[in-house]
């Protein structure tokens, strides 16, 4: 892949700050004035937090409001393939002209100050969505939410909280109490909030802050509903009943995402088209996505070759419930992780969903688990487990044995990302 202006850019923003991760807001505020506050001058901006879902939820929600005519600009992270993916301005995403632009313009106005990689990005993100007219937008909490760089919109129209649970306790928190304050940070006062599914503890916290900035709730289970019922979708809240399809997004969890999403589209006034086109045009690649094309699929030959980024606890047992409501095939996985997350928290629910792993090291990444370790991980929830040299490696050794297998990469969006930038 050949190196861009902007790829010049973001690797001298990586040196700015000795810490990837720096929870504050005192350096996005600072950065911010210096560039005249562009935070100020969105459009409307519907901000989202969560543990998991946020990326689809969003995606959902985008869909629906473009399915009305609306323009619409989003901010998520990480990236998959390229930086550009973070950016989508009125429905496009970043050119690499314009993302050249505001980084050095942001980059100019830092003055060698400390800040953050994710925090000096997002401070160009919103510096192009403040010069580009649009209806909405869409902004993704990074990590956590009270001290996210995200968090420096005053009036949002709107927030979502969706799934709350235990990951980056280094930075959140041990208990879920504490995460779930950490995400209900984005409340702001008389602002609505809508609040995916959660326990009873994390809702509990986020109930208490609405209540504090006066912010009106509408929670699942309370004010709206959702359920799959005879291969359709059905949604209720007090504006009455949806029948719509199910998510083209895969796996039961992306039904309450869709939920969230249709109560926040719902909030806003639209009706059933853009409810409908919410869960059946919406697309968000490395969410248990079925790869069809590129030189992995063409080395799979007759095997079956999905691809998903989830990476905690809660995320497998999704991914375990998408397996299992597929039809039946022999399954095999191929995981690399992260050394910040729980990977046997992560394995132990796809352990009865896999005839095997097969454990690689993530390509190019510093905190990358060891093939070894991972490989370990999974012998103690009771998979058959190998170590693999690469992707490749490990594709080649399933699709010999069984060549009409089901093989799933999995256990990080860095690995997918590899994954999608060298498939491609």
């Amino acid at each position: 892949m050949s190196t861009t202006s902007s790829d010049v850019i973001l690797e001298r923003m990586l040196a700015l700050h000795p810490k990837i991760i720096d929870l504050t807001l005192d350096r996005m505020l600072r950065l911010l004035d210096a560039l005249g506050n562009p935070q100020d001058a969105l459009p409307p901006v519907i901000h989202i937090a969560g543990t998991n879902g946020k990326g689809s939820t969003q995606a959902m929600i985008r869909a629906g409001l473009e399915a009305t005519g609306k323009k619409v600009h989003a901010y998520t992270s990480p990236h998959l393939a390229r930086f550009h993916e973070r950016i989508r301005l009125a429905g496009t995403l970043i050119t690499e002209e314009a993302l050249g632009t505001v980084l050095d313009e942001c980059y100019a106005a830092n003055g060698g100050e400390n800040i953050t990689y994710f925090e000096i990005t997002t401070c160009a993100a919103m510096l192009a969505f403040s010069r580009t007219p649009a209806h909405y937008c869409l902004l993704e909490v990074g990590l956590g939410g009270r001290l996210d760089a995200t968090n420096v919109v005053d009036a949002p129209v709107a927030t979502v909280i969706t799934s709350v649970s235990i990951d980056h306790q280094q930075f959140l928190g041990d208990t879920l109490p504490e995460i779930a304050a950490e995400k209900a940070g984005i409340i702001k006062r008389r602002v609505p909030c809508i609040v995916g599914p959660q326990e009873d503890a994390g809702l509990d916290v986020i109930e208490a802050v609405a209540a504090r900035h006066m912010a009106p709730l509408s929670v699942y289970g309370q004010h709206w509903h959702v359920s799959r019922e005879a291969g359709r979708m059905v949604y209720q809240d007090e504006r009455g009943l949806l029948d719509l399809p199910t998510p083209n997004l895969p796996g039961a969890h992306q039904v309450q995402n869709a939920g969230a999403a249709l109560a926040t589209l719902r909030l806003l006034g639209f009706g059933e088209h853009a409810c409908e086109a919410a869960v059946s045009a919406a697309e968000w690649p490395a969410r248990m996505q079925r790869l069809k094309s590129g030189p992995l699929v063409d080395a799979a030959g007759a095997a079956e070759l999905w691809l998903d980024g989830g990476h905690n606890a809660a995320a497998g047992v999704a991914l375990a419930s998408v397996l299992r409501d597929l039809p039946e095939a022999p399954t095999h996985l191929i995981c690399g992780m992260l050394n910040t997350k729980d990977v046997t928290g992560y394995l132990r629910p796809l352990a009865r969903h896999a005839d095997s792993l097969h454990a690689v090291s993530i390509p190019g990444e510093k905190a990358t688990l060891p093939a070894a370790t991972t490989a370990e991980a999974a012998r103690t929830v009771g998979m058959t487990a190998y170590e693999a040299e690469d992707v490749s490696a490990a594709l080649r050794s399933i699709v010999a044995h069984t060549p009409k297998a089901r093989v799933l990469i999995c256990g990080s969006l860095y690995l997918a990302g590899n994954i999608l930038r060298h498939n491609g």
